[in-house]
């Protein structure tokens, strides 16, 4: 390999520019790095050239490691984006300008210079200045500076990004020109997909200083595994439903799952589908294929050859979009086609199925942690350790009374964040009523689990009084709970590790969801799970609770989570849940909400959830029941 980085970091101050990037580029390939602004790919150029120091990791060039070597002892070259032409010389002149520091004789100098002029289509104007020539010659003549030292590898930082579109089309062919009959190993660094798409043997893409994904351009357009690779390469829409029984479900669009992209029961699932992936109908809905439903063209845009439609549909039930953004304050499914531009519809609306699509690999889980800005930073803490252990996408969400206050509140959160360790994870600020702001952001955005505190359900829901407190008004954890059908973490106490899970499954017939979550969360953290039933002596004949402890414990097997069953006789669940959470020193009580047979007639909620959020110790997941 021409060039080998191995975990490859770089931080500045708190934040990793470069997070622990491995990458292998072959002899004489050019490789793309691609990424938006921000995403590091300048820096990891700069760490190849030696222009800038790794905080971790190593660099090799043909097998030699390079990372304490100085610039000039890595056999790069390296051309920047602004050029860097001295302009009191000329072409020539600058060209050779290297090779005369070396010490390197006239006639050697002018022999390598006069043969790239010719290779970079400069040939006769070797005595021209820089201010006569245009951005396209300079450019040409940064790209023979760097080859006159015959350079083993050739670094290129956006270097058409500063000139028109014409030019950098004639650009692009003649450096691929270049790099083929040279030979030479060469990284080039871009924010634009059509120049990598139209350079690159192969493309890297980045993100947050992160290596997504390494593939062919057109594999990584066909089949892309992530999210942000898929609406980064192209034209799509994105939509995010929900795995069930083997399909992705998208409100009455169900598709299957493929094997080669494996997802857990309840799962979130990213689909992407291409433009041309779009079937459009007027006669009726396309045979045989997927169908999206029914929609009217909002845009439409000629484009030569094809036309490009954007078309409005009703929004599917249980779905979100991605991509493309959904304008503020209108709701409904966008999605773009294209089609011939000779193509005529009389139809006001148009029948939307599929032709093909991607479910993209399975996300890493999306945490929303709610922070008020005061307080210990408990649910914070928590939720640093299970961004580690998960390899979560967070949000933290504060709620502000005012918009006025949202700035402040934004200053604040930002200190807990950063003294909770809280390092790559998204801010966002809303204001108005709490519950409601809480719950709406987790309707717009599915997140997994949401975090909270249980300060508010600790002080305002005693064991006792639950009548007295239903007239008063509901505090903004109870009505998140009875809102929102995403699990709950409730934060009570502080765990330093989450090695052992209790599953309570302890009043009335026990639902399956809590299992389900809770074996999936355990199998996810390596924890091991105890799962509990709560009787009384009088119970012990009732073969019911002994039947779905075997069921449920079946479940875990098949998700390879070690587990033990536990049969309590207490006077009450909830005595029955806390002793056995203190004997077993447990990490975590899981506890589900079990439908509308055993819900509070006061709160909609239930009764044995409430008094365990008032008494434990510990967090508690509460999980929502599964939807008929």
């Amino acid at each position: 390999m021409s060039i080998v980085l191995e975990q490859i970091t770089r931080i500045y101050g708190n934040q990793r520019v470069v997070d622990n990037v491995s990458l292998e580029v072959a002899e004489k390939e050019l490789f793309v790095l691609l990424g938006s602004s921000g995403s590091g790919k300048s820096t990891l150029l700069r760490v190849i050239a030696g222009l800038t120091s790794p905080t971790s990791g190593r660099v090799l060039l043909h097998g030699r490691d390079v990372t304490t070597l100085p610039p000039q002892e890595r056999g790069t070259g390296f051309v920047f984006q602004n050029y860097s032409i001295f302009r009191h010389m000329t072409v020539a002149e600058n060209i050779e300008f290297g090779l005369k520091i070396r010490k390197i004789s006239r006639r050697e100098r002018t022999t390598r210079s006069e043969r790239l002029l010719d290779l970079v289509g400069l040939a006769g104007l070797g005595s021209r200045r820089a201010s006569q020539l245009s951005g396209g010659h300079q450019q040409r003549v940064a790209l023979a500076r760097a080859l006159i030292y015959e350079p083993s590898v050739l670094l290129l930082d956006e270097p058409f990004g500063a000139l028109d579109v014409k030019i950098r089309s004639q650009l692009r062919r003649s450096l691929k020109e270049i790099q083929r009959r040279l030979g030479v190993t060469t990284i080039l660094v871009t924010h634009d997909q059509e120049e990598a798409f139209e350079l690159a043997d192969r493309i890297g893409v980045l993100e947050r200083g992160r290596l997504l994904e390494v593939g062919a351009g057109e594999d990584l357009y066909a089949a892309p595994r992530s999210l942000f690779t898929a609406t980064f390469l192209g034209a799509g829409t994105a939509l995010v439903g929900r795995a069930q029984e083997g399909q992705a479900r998208f409100g009455s669009l169900s598709l299957p799952i493929s094997p080669s992209v494996p997802h857990e029961e309840g799962a979130r699932v990213q689909l992407l589908f291409r433009p041309e992936q779009v079937v459009l109908s007027q006669d009726g809905p396309p045979p045989d294929i997927p169908l999206l439903g029914q929609g009217k063209a909002v845009e439409e845009m000629f484009a030569g050859a094809q036309r490009r439609l954007r078309l409005r549909l009703p929004r599917l039930p249980g779905t979100r979009q991605i991509a493309p953004t959904v304008p503020f304050g209108e709701e409904g499914l966008l999605v773009d086609a294209v089609l011939s531009s000779d193509a005529a519809f009389d139809a006001e609306e148009l029948w939307v199925g599929l032709r093909g699509w991607t479910i993209l690999e399975q996300p890493a889980p999306r945490l929303m942690v709610c922070d008020a800005g005061i307080g210990p930073l408990r649910s914070l803490a928590l939720a640093h350790l299970l961004t580690g252990q998960l390899g979560a996408q967070t949000t933290i969400l504060g709620v502000a009374e005012t918009a006025d206050a949202a700035e402040q509140l934004r200053g604040v959160l930002k200190e807990r964040q950063q003294e909770a360790g809280l390092t790559k994870v998204e801010l966002r600020i809303r204001y108005g009523n709490p519950a409601e702001q809480i719950v709406r952001e987790q309707t717009e955005s599915l997140y997994d689990m949401l975090i909270m505190t249980a300060a508010s359900a600790r002080s305002r829901v005693p064991a006792r009084g639950l009548r007295a407190r239903s007239r008063r008004r509901k505090d903004t954890l109870a009505t998140v709970l009875e809102r929102t059908n995403s699990p709950v973490l409730v934060v009570n106490g502080e765990r330093a590790a989450l090695d052992r899970v209790l599953i309570c499954t302890a009043a009335g017939e026990p639902g399956k969801s809590d299992v389900k979550v809770g074996g999936q969360l355990a199998r996810r953290l390596g924890a091991a799970v105890t799962l509990l039933y709560v009787t009384k002596e009088a119970d012990e004949t009732n073969q019911l609770p002994r039947n779905h402890l075997e069921r449920a414990a079946a479940t875990l097997r098949a998700l390879d989570v070690p587990t033990e069953l536990r049969i309590q006789r207490a006077e009450t669940p909830t005595a029955g849940i806390l002793e056995e959470a203190t004997r077993g020193e447990h990490d975590l009580i899981v506890i589900g909400s079990h439908g509308p047979q055993s819900r509070s007639r006061l709160f909609g909620l239930n009764d044995v959830m409430l008094r365990v959020l008032s008494a434990a110790d510990r967090p508690v997941l509460v999980v929502p029941a599964e939807e008929n």
